[in-house]
């Protein structure tokens, strides 16, 4: 796929303000650790991650995309009256009907005219709602359209937490809850415009092109759904881990035929955020620098379709990316699905 005249105008995050480190997780599952003789420190040794945030209990995911997307609209030379379309791609949604989409509009303050849809899948999310506005500025459909997500892990790691207090699980049988343990909570939101909107020597953070991998054949390694007010969810990590890396070379020898980069070609790698592991052997495999890559999951944890384009606002926000540089976004995601993305900032 390639883009003509898709530029992200803005983009910003909204973080919680509560903090749950590794160790104080561990703490509360010290029972578990002491009957099943589990090493304390484990759950950061083998993830790289230090803390992860929580929005405060009862938080809605619209209420965080709606932080986010007034975030945004702040460093945004768009009013949000100009928004003609709003996309909602988290994982969480407030409930299954009406669209997640609806609720958040209505707290953003965004026009009548503004056409509104959730699109959701698992952690690509947020790089498939970059893709449709794209799509849907180059047809001429519209000029500008803006993409939130908010993700909340809380309920998801108190419930994963509860089930392994309460459950007498062995070693083995506590593995697929071990990656929820990683799930953290965040909201991001970009705005999209068509080129001619921006004011002359503005920069222009175009999106180029990308390439997609569906090797659904892999949908059963993570699957999450909602049990009562609660959520569950459990992953086959080691299964995941090989076959995502696979997917991923796939798709990055496509991703070099569709956007004529090589290896060499990025100036900034952003990848979906899990942890140090999945890092270390998706770089090795595709044969990319780790040194081009920006990272956010040591303190954020893995807060799914907000993971990646909030940790490309963090790198914006810290200098880690520069207006006429190159970044390379490599999505993935449960499914297994994979999107990577060449973004010239």
């Amino acid at each position: 796929m390639k883009f003509a005249h898709a530029c992200i105008e803005s983009i910003a995050t909204a973080l919680p303000d509560e903090k749950w480190t590794s160790a104080a997780i561990e703490e509360r599952l010290k029972p578990l650790y002491d009957r099943l003789k589990l090493p304390a420190g484990r759950l950061e040794l083998m993830t790289g991650i230090r803390e992860r945030r929580m929005w405060p209990t009862g938080t809605k995911p619209s209420d965080a995309s709606a932080a986010a997307a007034k975030n945004v609209l702040a460093r945004s030379a768009f009013k949000p009256g100009q928004m003609e379309v709003l996309i909602h791609s988290a994982v969480c949604r407030d409930m299954l009907e009406p669209a997640t989409a609806s609720f958040a509009h209505h707290k953003i303050g965004l026009g009548p005219s503004c056409q509104i849809f959730d699109l959701s899948n698992a952690c690509l999310g947020f790089l498939n709602g970059l893709v449709t506005l794209a799509a849907m500025i180059d047809s001429g459909q519209i000029k500008c359209g803006m993409v939130v997500s908010g993700e909340n892990g809380r309920p998801l790691v108190e419930q994963t937490i509860q089930h392994l207090l309460q459950t007498p699980l062995d070693r083995n049988a506590i593995k697929p809850f071990f990656a929820n343990l990683t799930i953290g909570s965040a909201a991001v939101a970009a705005v999209v415009c068509h080129e001619d909107l921006l004011p002359a020597g503005a920069p222009r953070h175009r999106l180029l092109a990308g390439s997609v991998v569906a090797a659904t054949k892999h949908s059963e390694l993570c699957q999450g759904d909602t049990e009562g007010d609660a959520l569950v969810m459990q992953t086959d990590s080691e299964q995941l881990l090989l076959a995502g890396v696979e997917v991923a070379q796939q798709t990055w020898q496509a991703f070099e035929r569709e956007t004529g980069w090589n290896r060499a070609t990025p100036d900034r790698i952003i990848s979906h955020q899990v942890g140090s592991t999945h890092r270390k052997k998706l770089y090795e495999s595709v044969g990319l620098d780790l040194a081009k890559d920006f990272s956010s999951f040591e303190t954020l944890g893995n807060t799914g379709s907000a993971a990646l384009p909030s940790t490309l606002a963090l790198a914006v926000e810290q200098g880690a990316l520069r207006s006429g540089q190159k970044a390379a976004l490599l999505g993935i995601g449960s499914g297994i699905n994979c999107l990577m993305l060449a973004v010239e900032w």
